[in-house]
Formats: structure tokens, C-alpha cells, sequence
């Protein structure tokens, strides 16, 4: 099911991430999908996330398609041309995916192979531009399609910038080009963020608002210092430092952030980062 009819009918949406393996044994990974199958609307797949190579986001969306469960297919401008673009997400329509997000994607200097030749031959704007002129029946060249796709396109959007202006302005083209709903990036900040949403409240469309579980507060710190967009409360560090439980108190912070955006955005998207067996005990905490 397309996350816009979930929107429509009002429902708060909660969405996690499928991580794909690197390599080809999907075992782990499918388990972690199968706890969660019941509990969560639709997995984001992330494609190559960090810049680190892994098995592809289209492989693993219909894998997860096959289970029951629904993918949103992560799609980013790093690795692929024009060309490559549109046929991935053609073949994604064919496999019977239907939630596709688009991403600009990490520079490959950050991952683990540093000399590769990247492409960005598009941008996130002209990547949800292409595939709304999919949908409409034609590729970038302007040939008719036999056949077109019909997806629900979502984008990301960073509520923590400092300044903020331009990721706004960012988000109006995204909405121009296309895109139906946003994904945030990790929230830890509830009077922020709900000075974004009301910034933003003009424009009318649904946003998930993001949740990284904390592990440490070494996580924490480091986050603010190289996440972009990412900042952690000083009392929510410290909270952290002096946890003796590390794992019911992340889950405790998590738990509150999320019932402080149910009034404030449309859902939330939870990544958990190798801690997704707590990520039931995350909703029972929030109340989901």
C-alpha cells in the first residue's frame, strides 16, 4: 500500500529501515524484518547507505515485497546516470514496489571505497522531477512510455539546520518537482522541531519525523559534531552518561520524543541501527 493512502486516512504512519547486508546472506536482516512485520507500516531500504557497498535496495525491496511487508524503495543520484535511474525505477514498478525515496546521497569519500567515480549526474530535485514525469508517461528524454509507473514519492528534510531557510526552500522545490511526503532527519529537540512543522505548516504535507535510538553518549557526541542537521541535548547526553541502563533508557528518550510529534507531524521514522529488536519496547514505551 502507497504511504499517501495511509496518510489520507489518517492514520500515524510508523515506518523502519531494512538495512542490506554486505554480502549476499539476507538471514539476519529478514529476521529483524519478520519482528517487526506487525508492528510498523513499511521499511526504508536504504541504498548504499555511508557510501558503503552493500546488496542493492531494489533487490532487497522485493524481497521484502515477497514477506508480506512493504518497502519504501531508498533510491540515491551517487552510482547511476539518467539512464540507470529511470530503469531502476521502472523495474521497482515491475516488481510491485510502490514507495520510492529520493535521495541525493553521501559523497563516496566517506564509505569504504574512497576511490570510486561518482556519478550525480541528478540531484534529489531532478530525481523526484523524473520520477513524477514517469508517472505522467514519459522518460527524460520526452519518449512516451509503454506502460508507466505509479508511485508514491517521498524526500528528506533536515528540521535541526542551522539556518534553516535554506532547507525550506529546498523542501518547496522538492513539493514543485513532486515529492508527497518527507522523512526527517533524527529529532531529539520537540520545541524545534515543532517551530519547523509550524514554519512549514503552509505547505500541507505529511512528514515523519526521524528517530535515531541513542546508543551512548559518545554516540551522542559524535553526532553533533558530524552529523549535519543532528543535534542531542546537552540533558539528554548526560542522561545517557549516567544510564546503568543504556538500552531502557534510550528507549525511554525515544518513547517520549515520539508522543511529543504525535500532535506535531504525521508519523515517524525509526532507525534503529542494529538495535531493532528493541524497537517493539520503543512503540509499547510511545504508546503505538
Amino acid at each position: 500500500m502507497k504511504l499517501t493512502e495511509l496518510f489520507t486516512d489518517g492514520r500515524f504512519v510508523i515506518t523502519s529501515e531494512a538495512g542490506p547486508p554486505k554480502g549476499v546472506d539476507t538471514t539476519k536482516m529478514l529476521e529483524e524484518v519478520d519482528l517487526l512485520l506487525d508492528k510498523v507500516d513499511a521499511f526504508n531500504v536504504t541504498d548504499q547507505q555511508s557510501s558503503v557497498m552493500r546488496l542493492g535496495s531494489l533487490a532487497v525491496s522485493h524481497l521484502l515485497k515477497q514477506r508480506g511487508a512493504e518497502p519504501i524503495f531508498q533510491l540515491t543520484c551517487r552510482d547511476r546516470n539518467r539512464i540507470a535511474l529511470q530503469s531502476d525505477l521502472l523495474s521497482a514498478q515491475v516488481l510491485g514496489i510502490e514507495n520510492v525515496l529520493c535521495l541525493t546521497g553521501d559523497y563516496v569519500s566517506l564509505g569504504d571505497h574512497p576511490g570510486a567515480k561518482p556519478v550525480f549526474d541528478l540531484d534529489s530535485v531532478s530525481l523526484i522531477h523524473t520520477v513524477k514525469t514517469l508517472c505522467e508517461g514519459q522518460d527524460l528524454a520526452g519518449k512516451e512510455l509503454l506502460g508507466n509507473p505509479d508511485f508514491c514519492i517521498g524526500a528528506v528534510v533536515s528540521p535541526g539546520a542551522d539556518p534553516l531557510e535554506p532547507q525550506t526552500i529546498k523542501m518547496e522545490n522538492k513539493l514543485q518537482a513532486g515529492a508527497q511526503f518527507f522523512q526527517t532527519q533524527a529529532v531529539y529537540d520537540l520545541d524545534q522541531f515543532a517551530k519547523f512543522m509550524k514554519q512549514i505548516d503552509h505547505l500541507d504535507v505529511p512528514v515523519l519525523g526521524g528517530i535515531i535510538l541513542l546508543k551512548s553518549a559518545g554516540m551522542a557526541r559524535f553526532m553533533n559534531r558530524n552529523v549535519a542537521g543532528v543535534y542531542v541535548p546537552d540533558d539528554l547526553i548526560d542522561k545517557m552518561d549516567e544510564s546503568t541502563d543504556r538500552v531502557a533508557t534510550s528507549i525511554e528518550i525515544a518513547g517520549e520524543l515520539v508522543r511529543g510529534m504525535k500532535d506535531l507531524c504525521q508519523g515517524v521514522h525509526i532507525m534503529a541501527l542494529g538495535w531493532e529488536k528493541w524497537v517493539p519496547d520503543l512503540l509499547t514505551e510511545a504508546g503505538l
